[in-house]
């Protein structure tokens, strides 16, 4: 089966923007609820978009508190100035050998705006599908974008860093891919979750893809 689109994930998939998340959400809930928030604690509040999280746990001010959560993410972003190394590459190439890309995020639309813009990555893709304030809605993103193309959902693969982006691509049917070059990556999670592949460099995703693309389906990564 030729593979004809790549979904992707945006925090911990293509850039290292999660550390930025946990300083923000910090910052902004420390302000808006008189707690400071460890890491795991705002891990746990993911699956909204930022909006859902600060309607949540700032229900009196949520609009005010998502206010300042943007404007400590986008003065923190310099935490994450780059891409992950290949990612703009691999993007390249992918384009270039026609493959269609989109990207699915759990960040609610000016999060990810800010992030792809700092990124350097705001033009790369053609389908963007952001996230909701009610909760995780990756696998119905993933579809909504395979419709405007008009594919097959066994011809796209969806690429992200969490077991969650594992089981959301096998529940829309499209390749599942696992992203571990992070820091953030909790590979054994990923591998408990069985993606067709699993990468701990953007490299091995490429040889991948280069393969699938010519309709070899014989390659599985274990990284």
């Amino acid at each position: 089966m030729r593979l004809e689109g790549m979904i992707f994930d945006l925090d911990g998939t293509l850039g290292n923007t999660l550390p930025v998340c946990y300083v923000a959400f910090r910052e902004a809930l420390l302000t808006y609820t008189g707690r400071e928030y460890a890491d795991a604690e705002i891990d746990a509040l993911f699956g909204p978009s930022e909006e859902g999280i600060v309607r949540r746990v700032a229900p009196r001010q949520w609009r005010e508190c998502l206010e300042a959560y943007l404007a400590a993410y986008e003065r923190h972003h310099d935490l994450a100035p780059h891409p992950f190394p290949g990612i703009a590459e691999a993007l390249d190439t992918f384009k270039q050998r026609g493959l269609r890309l989109g990207l699915v995020t759990g960040k609610g639309p000016r999060g990810a705006a800010i992030s792809l813009r700092r990124l350097g990555l705001a033009d790369a893709f053609e389908m963007i599908e952001v996230g909701s304030p009610e909760g995780a809605v990756k696998p119905d993103a993933i579809r909504r974008i395979l419709a405007r193309w008009g594919m097959a959902p066994e011809r796209a693969a969806y690429v992200g860093d969490t077991a969650y982006d594992v089981e959301a691509a096998r529940e829309a049917w499209v390749i599942p891919l696992a992203a571990a070059w992070a820091p953030t990556a909790r590979r054994d999670e990923l591998l408990a979750a069985q993606p067709t592949a699993c990468f701990t460099d953007v490299t091995q995703l490429v040889a991948w893809v280069a393969a699938s693309a010519s309709g070899d389906d014989r390659q599985r990564v274990r990284g």
